[in-house]
């Protein structure tokens, strides 16, 4: 029996297939509830900015950070972000590769952005 993918690992393959314009496996990684709101044209609108910057800055990403987003009245929202990995030979990465979950058991992705992360002040 194979063990199901993590989250983690969810998160990389979304990215990837993003970062290499496979727009249909990016848009098959994402909740049934997002798709039914989000047509393939629009979902590729919206990851656009990811695609361009892996231009930039390759295909190659490496894990930020993971965890639990808390909000005022919500339940706690996983994520997991990365960052290109030729970004992350700078002093501070220029961007984050946000995406989250419904919950910690979740293997379907309810949201994915871009994040331009700002250097902290010397």
């Amino acid at each position: 029996m194979q063990t199901p993918a993590s989250q983690i690992q969810v998160a990389r393959q979304f990215l990837l297939a993003v970062a290499r314009g496979e727009w249909a496996v990016a848009y098959g990684c994402l909740a049934p509830e997002v798709r039914q709101g989000l047509s393939v044209q629009q979902f590729r609108v919206a990851a656009d900015p990811l695609y361009q910057q892996a231009k930039q800055f390759g295909p190659t990403i490496s894990l930020y950070k993971l965890g639990y987003r808390l909000r005022d009245t919500q339940k706690p929202q996983p994520f997991v972000a990365f960052s290109f990995k030729a970004d992350t030979v700078q002093a501070y990465p220029h961007f984050q590769l946000d995406v989250t979950f419904r919950d910690s058991t979740a293997r379907q992705i309810l949201g994915f952005g871009l994040v331009p992360l700002v250097a902290p002040p010397k």
